[in-house]
Parts: C-alpha cells; structure tokens; sequence
C-alpha cells in the first residue's frame, strides 16, 4: 500500500512536471521558473535564437533558397542545398563571443526583469561571470536597447534640458554650469499620463545641438511645449507648433509648468543614483540614457518576459560590437569631455 501511494506520487509529480514544460509560452517565458525551462543548455538557447531570428524559417543568404539547415558544431548551420554554412550569432552582438549562451540569456533576464536594472557589479555577482564581461554585456545591451525601427514622438510633446552630475559648489547655474546636459522629449497624454520619451547627451543647449535632436526624435506636424529658451526659437521652420511656457514669467514651479519632462529627469537622476551609485561618466550617459527609454517606454508591458524577448530579438538586429566600439563611449561623437559624477 505504501508502495503504491509513493508510485502514484511520483507519476502525479512526473506529470506536473510536464505540464509546467508545456505550459512554458514558446515564444517568451513568464517567470523564473519558464526560463529555467525553456533554456536548460545552449542548445536551446541557440535553437531560440533561430527562431527568432528566421522567424518564418530559415532562408540559406547564399542560394536564398528555403530549407532545413543541417546543425553542425559552433553554433553553425549549413545549407543542404547548395551547402554554405553560417553562424548563427554571426552579424549580431553575440558574434565571436566565447560567453556561453545560457549566461548571455541569463544576463538578459535578470537586466529586463528587475524593477530598475542592475549595475555591471550586480550583474557579475548574478551571473558568476567577471566584472568586466558583465560590464561589457550591459554595454552591448544598451547599444542593443535602440530599435532601429522605432517611430518618432508624435502629438504634445514636451521638450527641455536637465542637468546630471555630481554636486558643484560656486559654480554657474542653469544652463552655463559644467555638467552634463540631456534634453528630454516626452509625449503628452490626456490628463496626466505620459507616452514614450526620448532622451539624448548634448555638448550645449544651443541650437544647433537641439535641433538635430527634435528633427531625429519628433515627427513634424507635433506640438513642441518649451520654456522661453532661445534655443528653440526656429523649430516653427521645420513644420513644428510651439507653446512657449515662460516659467520666469509665472508663479508656478517649473514641474507645474511642464509636468512631463521634470518627472521624467527626476526618475532619471533617482536610477542613476539609486541603481548605479551616480558611477556614470559623461562618455557614456548616452548609453544609459538609451536604457532608461527603453525601460520607461515599455513600463507597461503585459510580461516583463515579452521584454526580454524584444531586447534578444533587438540584439539580434544589431551589428557585431567591438570592446574598442565601447570603451571611448558608443554614442561618443560630439561629446569630447568625460565628467565622472
């Protein structure tokens, strides 16, 4: 009797194992548990990786023809047809890593799970890696993290500078003191919600850095919600509606006035110093500038496993990365000083 109660416990077991297998989305995993199961090695992380990245089978680059590839070793792939091989990290921010694939999905899960991201520290006691190859995921992520594809803001949007760095004393305020500059675009809903947002490193608030910015960022035709800075005075000639809100000129505070972009750069300092310690140097904001969007701009997103699969699926898309690419700062063009905060 004994016996058979311990026999039919462990078929009982048996089948709920294979039940919580089955109930794993196929196309992304919902919790911790999913994930474990879904990528128990990296053969199945590669077999992801396929899917994702030939999503309506695979097609040979050489012949172009559809077929089945033959699985060979080192992650390649062959065509049974006219027999070319290829990797498939190949052209991608995995290639030529010698990171196994479970930890670079392992990395991935914990970065678009947590609540506020982790720090290169955090993220090498996670994942039992070393500092450094932690710090260079992140890197890549982050270059990963911009969608090529993504649409401009559109509608009301709000736009104006903020400061980050660290606490200087005796300095000049506002716009002439030396820290690091980030203007900040955010779209504008009924009552007090907001959309998607945009965020970039500038050397100055002159026009000439702000402009690039808006025509990159915000599709013509959308209402620009400024202060009275004169940095924005031409936007009209590129087919953008100004509303000027002068906050010298009213009693309000200036998060009273543009609600949108205060909010935005407070969050933005809270993550900064919160999630990495203020341990952010000027030539390379823009690449946490970079996550940050992409965080808030999927904050409400029905799984956080459906992000997770939109940022392998971006990293997929993106072109191989080189430690040269990250180290000077990826987005490093016109900005020229490194400010530790």
């Amino acid at each position: 009797m004994v016996y058979r109660l311990r026999a039919t416990c462990g078929i009982l077991c048996v089948e709920a194992a294979i039940k919580g297998v089955c109930a794993v989305n196929k196309e992304y995993p919902y919790t911790i548990r999913d994930f474990f199961h879904m990528f128990p090695n990296e053969n199945a992380c590669l077999n992801y990786l396929i899917d994702l990245r030939w999503p309506t089978g695979y097609v040979c680059p050489a012949c172009h023809q559809a077929c089945s590839p033959w699985h060979e070793s080192r992650r390649r792939l062959a065509c049974p047809l006219c027999r070319h091989k290829v990797t498939v990290t190949a052209d991608t921010i995995f290639e030529n890593t010698r990171t196994p694939l479970t930890t670079w999905l392992d990395a991935a899960w914990h970065v678009t799970t947590a609540k506020n991201g982790l720090s290169a520290k955090t993220l090498e006691r996670t994942i039992g890696t070393s500092y450094h190859v932690a710090w260079m995921m992140l890197q890549r992520f982050r270059v990963a993290m911009v969608n090529s594809e993504r649409t401009k803001l559109a509608g009301t949007v709000e736009v104006d500078e903020t400061l980050v760095g660290g606490e200087e004393h005796g300095g000049k305020r506002g716009r002439g003191a030396e820290k690091d500059i980030v203007v900040i675009a955010v779209e504008m809903k009924e009552g007090k919600a907001f959309g998607r947002t945009r965020m970039r490193h500038i050397p100055d608030a002159s026009e000439a850095s702000l402009l690039p910015f808006i025509q990159d960022s915000i599709v013509p035709g959308a209402t620009l919600v400024t202060d009275g800075w004169r940095g924005y005075n031409k936007i009209g000639g590129y087919g953008y509606s100004r509303e000027i809100r002068n906050i010298s000129d009213s009693d309000d505070f200036a998060h009273v006035l543009m609600p949108g972009v205060h909010r935005l750069a407070s969050l933005l300092k809270r993550w900064i110093l919160g999630t990495h310690q203020g341990s952010v140097s000027g030539m390379h904001l823009q690449a946490y500038l970079e996550e940050y969007t992409f965080r808030f701009n999927r904050r409400n997103a029905k799984s956080r496993g459906l992000v997770f699969k939109r940022l392998i699926e971006h990293s997929l898309k993106t072109k191989p990365i080189t430690q040269s690419d990250i180290v000077g700062g990826y987005w490093n063009n016109d900005i020229e000083e490194e400010k530790p905060f």
